[in-house]
């Protein structure tokens, strides 16, 4: 079975750390340009990444050579509101309106993430997610940014792997605020984010100006496959096991389901009213399953990242999901770091990348070719780029980026990518 003829190739980028441009056109500080300093690598910071603010109409022009049909983009959200909850920065508002319409000449179907980490600083200084206010200024953020782009945008994301800035922002402190609070803290921080969730996709659906299609977007950290030590039914178990704010089924079972599982006591039935709002896709980020045969044996493949290389994740993931929750499946995020470089020819070159989307996206197809309706697939990342706490150590991207020059380059990758999307994924 083929993927379906409007099927979403797409790539994905987040405003901290591609956009630059952190004091430009009005926008506020946030707390990865406030607060980096002693955590990030090299002492390095996304003051101006990729400068995507002043050159996105030449990356726009990238992303069409690359032959997607699909972009997804996060929002700045101290772009929007820089100062407090109530003064909206019209020039920033107006940067995201110019970007949609370019996309849109362009036949690129924008697909737009509301929260992608980067809390604005005045927030954070007023207790941030910790703050039960949040949820009315993400409510109101997020009308802001519904009366702006839903005349052109159809695809709308509520938040990106909350099981990351939450867990990793929060309780562990490896990412911004690079705070550690106790559980009962974790637990009102992600009661706070799931009724922002509700209270946001309810505004999509009473304000768009076309009929949105709305999800949020976990990672599927903690995937579990079959192997000669479990069956399919055990790895299904394993991989819904409650474990904490750092599972999917912490998150997506209230959210999808409106269910809360034995000892969830800090949600109540009035919350789940709220939180569980119908959705249209269950979108979600894949990187690596874990199983320990997979991630512990000796030479294992490994990414720059040091995650292990795992095809069948995209099979299994897709195939779990749906059978929990019901709805088409939406590839947010997948990809690979690698050690990346300009060759003396100029150009590129990244088999490993390439081989690497080959066998997840047709371990993908599989998965949809056994029924399992699956509606994208978005590679991470567009282009080299701030990668977080780890600095620009790391290059995902399918374009090189010169952080000296901000020369760019497409990769080898970019063009297989631009093969198997002209074939629609049957030249895998």
């Amino acid at each position: 079975m083929a993927f379906d003829k409007n099927f979403l190739w797409c790539v994905g980028g987040a405003a901290a750390q591609q956009d630059g441009g952190y004091l430009d056109g009005g926008k506020g500080l946030n707390i990865w340009d406030a607060l980096g300093e002693g955590h990030i690598k090299n002492n390095e910071n996304c003051h101006v990444a990729c400068d995507h603010y002043h050159r996105w109409k030449d990356d726009v022009k990238l992303l069409k050579e690359m032959g997607v049909n699909s972009y997804r983009f996060s929002v700045s959200l101290a772009r929007i509101y820089p100062t407090d909850e109530f003064t909206v920065n019209e020039e920033g508002v107006k940067f995201y309106i110019d970007l949609v319409n370019e996309l849109k000449t362009l036949g690129i179907e924008p697909i737009c993430t509301l929260y992608h980490w980067d809390l604005p600083l005045w927030l954070h200084r007023i207790g941030g997610w910790k703050n039960a206010k949040s949820v009315d200024w993400f409510e109101r953020f997020t009308e802001t940014m519904v009366n702006a782009l839903s005349d052109k945008v159809k695809y709308w994301i509520t938040f990106n792997e909350p099981q990351c800035f939450v867990r990793l922002g929060y309780y562990l402190g490896m990412l911004a605020p690079w705070e550690k609070n106790c559980e009962s803290e974790i637990e009102n921080i992600s009661r706070n984010v799931m009724l922002a969730h509700g209270r946001a996709v309810k505004v999509i659906r009473d304000k768009a100006k076309i009929t949105p299609m709305v999800g949020f977007a976990p990672t599927a950290g903690g995937l579990v496959t079959p192997s000669p030590v479990r069956t399919e039914q055990q790895a299904y178990d394993h991989t819904f096991a409650p474990r904490g704010s750092g599972s999917a089924m912490w998150w997506s079972d209230p959210i999808v389901l409106g269910k809360k599982w034995d000892g969830c006591d800090w949600l109540s039935d009035d919350d789940l009213k709220i939180i569980c709002q119908p959705l249209d896709f269950y979108a979600f980020n894949i990187y690596v399953s874990a199983n320990p045969e997979e991630t512990e044996c000796a030479g294992a493949p490994l990414t720059t990242m040091g995650w292990n290389i795992t095809p069948p994740c995209l099979y299994w993931s897709a195939k779990f999901f749906h059978k929990r929750y019901g709805l088409p499946i939406l590839i947010t995020e997948n990809g690979m770091a690698n050690m990346d470089f300009v060759y003396d020819d100029g150009k590129v070159h990244d088999p490993q990348r390439i081989e690497y989307l080959r066998a997840h996206i047709r371990w993908l197809k599989k998965a949809n070719d056994e029924g399992v309706p699956v509606i994208g697939y978005s590679c991470w990342c567009f282009m080299d780029n701030f990668e977080w706490a780890e600095g620009y150590e790391k290059r995902f991207g399918l374009v090189y980026v010169d952080y000296n020059t901000q020369e760019r380059i497409l990769k080898d990758s970019a063009y297989a990518y631009r093969d198997i999307i002209q074939s629609n994924g049957e030249n895998l």
